[in-house]
């Protein structure tokens, strides 16, 4: 688990067997040697007193035992790794898209993957928005939903943290006039699984604008308006691509569809800022942080070679390996997108949808993974720190004012 390498040692004292091989419960544990002690004597003193050091962790990638100062057992954890995830492979070929399957098993437990990083062109506790927040004034966005998001109460803490004052607005109440964009200076398109997450659900969420009148005109008035913004987020932004046709600047976007796979993927993927006029990412460009995918249909999928090459300068996310390369082999690459595209804005920027999800990661505990930071204190993070994602929302709150 900790991507280093184990050497285990046994001695001819006691019965191996009956302590290696036995159904009752038990664990491994790595400490600092220092403390091994304190930490038996802590074990024996809530009554545990069948604990003893079974070996090192040391940093060559070999699991190796030795038995009475002989060694019984060196392997590598390459070699290892693979053989405990053929099985998995075998079934996923059937199941999946096999060249998928063969693209992840051929990735296992590669020595020279250094893992998730994160670097970033900017500092992640910088709150640019706090200038604008100290005015006390909280522009209004709405938190837009549809049956089944699931994603909107992640989106309005963030936005919330940022210094706006947050609306929850279901499409139900724009439809029957109970809300009504003109209200907001911005809003933004929810994830999770309208309409049960079936295949197209975005762009069914699409249609129930597209084909009410009233509703369409006040989308498009919303975004034909200089001082407005809007964000699309999974579901949300299979919802805003199919809103093309009245979205300025979006010609060249692709459609999102079904993943490479064949499969919904849940994972903490990296990716890397582009260089683009998307408000929400200005002076990110070039940062490489992991995010939260969890999407079924995200494969970008343009008409031809032609307009993704128009799509390019609008690229603002891609998917990249641990090695900060452009990633188009799964599973780095979760959903199959050419160049690894996974985020495009508008042609003036203030238009962004993105696959992945970044309001699930802006704070440091939401991230599964996260670098560790010492401080003078000897521990991690503040719980409640933010993650760099939490600068696209502040961005949104400096560009408004």
């Amino acid at each position: 688990a900790g991507h280093c390498g184990l050497q285990l040692e046994f001695n001819d004292t006691g019965d191996h067997a009956a302590f290696l091989f036995n159904e009752e419960l038990g664990a491994v544990i790595q400490v600092h040697k220092q403390h091994s002690q304190s930490i038996c004597d802590t074990f024996a003193k809530h009554g545990i007193t069948t604990v003893t050091a079974i070996g090192t962790a040391v940093a060559e990638q070999r699991i190796t035992i030795k038995f009475s100062g002989h060694v019984v057992f060196n392997e590598s954890m390459t070699d290892l790794h693979r053989a405990w995830s053929e099985t998995s492979y075998r079934m996923q070929a059937l199941r999946d898209n096999p060249q998928c399957a063969e693209e992840q098993f051929s990735a296992v437990l590669d020595e020279r993957d250094p893992g998730l990083s994160v670097r970033l062109t900017y500092k992640a506790d910088e709150d640019i928005a706090a200038p604008y927040i100290s005015k006390g004034i909280k522009p209004r966005i709405a938190i837009l939903r549809e049956q089944g998001v699931n994603s909107q109460v992640e989106m309005a803490a963030a936005f919330a943290r940022a210094g706006f004052a947050t609306v929850d607005v279901h499409m139900t109440d724009l439809i029957a006039g109970r809300s009504k964009l003109n209200d907001f200076k911005g809003f933004v398109a929810c994830g999770g699984f309208s309409y049960g997450d079936v295949l197209g659900a975005g762009e069914g969420w699409a249609k129930s604008i597209l084909f009410h009148s009233t509703t369409r005109d006040q989308f498009a008035e919303f975004f034909n308006r200089n001082d407005t913004f809007a964000l699309g987020v999974c579901n949300g932004c299979q919802m805003m691509a199919a809103l093309k046709s009245i979205i300025p600047g979006t010609d060249h976007w692709p459609r999102f569809v079904r993943n490479r796979s064949e499969q919904f993927e849940a994972r903490f993927s990296m990716v890397e800022v582009l260089n683009t006029p998307s408000l929400f990412f200005a002076d990110m460009q070039g940062s490489q942080l992991p995010v939260a995918v969890s999407h079924g249909e995200g494969r970008a999928e343009f008409i031809n070679e032609d307009q993704q090459a128009l799509c390019m300068p609008q690229v603002a996310l891609r998917f990249i390996d641990n090695n900060g390369r452009l990633a188009e082999q799964y599973p780095s690459n979760p959903n199959g997108s050419p160049l690894g595209i996974t985020a495009v804005t508008s042609l003036n920027g203030r238009v962004t949808v993105t696959m992945p999800h970044p309001e699930r990661v802006f704070r440091v505990v939401q991230n599964s993974w996260y670098p560790r930071v010492h401080t003078d204190r000897g521990i991690d993070q503040a719980a409640d720190q933010y993650s760099g994602w939490m600068r696209m929302f502040y961005n949104a709150r400096k560009w408004v004012g």
